[in-house]
């Protein structure tokens, strides 16, 4: 089987190296410029979807993004630094950190020459690669909707490890979704850093959740300095899920979430982060800022979320700190459902496994499209927001049939005893 995988990866590799000096050419970074701290998540996040529009096998292109990338930003990138005239020197004079700021266009041609040469040496001599032994079935939808639009962003990171060069033996995937407002530089620098920070977060290996829950706090203090340089104002909320092992760490930022179904029943494993919750409001309140309604309730009469990565006319306000919970997984877990308020606000934590289950059972157990049977649920249902649904099977989607047939399906209790009333509306006025 594997003499197989690897014969398919070299002719997939042999295609790579046909088309990239052709193909090159289209490709574009995320944004005009780039601190050292952000190259890593712009450049894996260009060569991730790259590989992967010419479907490339998620642990070959996880291995070989981390390869060129590592390879980029081991060398000398003085020649990539972008110039500073007087007005960005003026701008940065009263901040405590001046960060070396790079023209991302040809770092990315540096990167792309990197993946050319390693995919030169591999196409003839493949080297021994880690698959992940965890197999797991993704679905995942988004649609615009009625919006002008698309602000969410989502992620679906299979070999973790691979992708980071982690070899503590430890498995890892990670998954999230972000929803913009105001603007879709925030969900775009979101997706492509906080898993990076994740990565390279000291605490990983002792204390997963702090290094997941801390990575959106570091992700928003580096988007604020972007924010400042390229006069960005968006922002957004944010959920990921970083499974480790045989435990489940959920950090949420905002109002996007997450539920478990778990033996056909779903539980709650967070609430979100909205200014009428009586904590959230005495913060903002306490740092001067106000909590109206309007049409729901909004932080300063703008926005409907009080935590978020950005918004940096909100700060501090809107937080940029976020929460986590984590969860020993012992098997009896059905699958998890990251979405954004889109879908929540029409779609109810109990009526998923019932949505799931019908699909499933129309579908002979194939779970590959249930995203959309999801996504279609929450438009039917009246929402006119951006939706994304982003399903992760934790065992067979034939299992999870057989087990709601004989479980049912229903509301377990939450693992957490949350308070407070959600009112729903758009996270961005104005």
């Amino acid at each position: 089987m594997q003499e197989e995988e690897d014969g398919a990866a070299r002719e997939f590799l042999g295609s790579v190296l046909r088309d990239l000096p052709e193909q090159r050419q289209q490709l574009r970074p995320g944004s005009r410029t780039v601190s050292r701290e952000e190259a890593q998540g712009e450049l894996a996040e260009v060569l991730l979807g790259f590989l992967g529009d010419r479907g490339a096998p998620s642990w070959l292109s996880a291995t070989l993004v981390n390869a060129a990338v590592q390879h980029t930003l081991e060398g000398d990138l003085s020649s990539y630094l972008q110039k500073k005239d007087a007005t960005d020197f003026q701008e940065l004079e009263n901040e405590s950190s001046k960060e070396d700021i790079y023209c991302s266009d040809l770092l990315l041609n540096h990167c792309l020459s990197c993946l050319q040469d390693i995919t030169t040496m591999w196409q003839s001599c493949l080297p021994p690669i880690t698959r992940c032994s965890r197999q797991l079935i993704v679905s995942v939808h988004a649609i615009r909707n009625t919006r002008r639009k698309m602000e969410d962003r989502h992620v679906t990171l299979l070999e973790f490890n691979q992708l980071h060069g982690l070899t503590d033996g430890v498995e890892r995937s990670y998954f999230a979704v972000f929803d913009g407002h105001g603007g879709v530089d925030a969900a775009n620098y979101a997706a492509a850093q906080v898993h990076v920070q994740v990565a390279n977060h000291e605490a990983l290996a002792q204390d997963p959740a702090r290094a997941v829950k801390e990575s959106f706090q570091r992700t928003d203090a580096m988007f604020l300095r972007k924010a400042k340089r390229e006069r960005l104002r968006s922002g957004t909320t944010g959920v990921c899920v970083l499974l480790e092992g045989e435990r489940l760490h959920v950090a949420w930022l905002g109002d996007s979430q997450t539920i478990l179904v778990r033996d056909g029943c779903s539980v709650t494993l967070m609430e979100p982060h909205k200014p009428e919750r009586e904590d959230e409001r005495d913060r903002i309140e306490s740092l001067g800022g106000c909590v109206t309604f309007m049409g729901c309730w909004r932080v300063n009469g703008t926005l409907a979320v009080s935590r978020a990565i950005g918004d940096i006319n909100q700060k501090p306000y809107v937080s940029g700190e976020g929460d986590v919970t984590s969860h020993v997984l012992n098997g009896s877990e059905d699958f998890l459902v990251l979405a954004c308020d889109g879908f929540y606000d029409t779609v109810s934590p109990s009526e998923v496994p019932e949505l799931v289950f019908s699909h499933l059972q129309e579908n002979a157990g194939d779970g590959r499209s249930v995203a959309e049977r999801l996504v279609n649920a929450a438009k039917e249902g009246g929402s006119g927001d951006n939706i994304t649904v982003l399903v992760v099977f934790l065992r067979e989607p034939v299992k999870v049939l057989e087990n709601f047939v004989a479980q049912g399906c229903g509301e377990a209790k939450p693992l957490f005893d949350f308070g407070g009333k959600v009112e729903t509306g758009s996270d961005y006025a104005g």
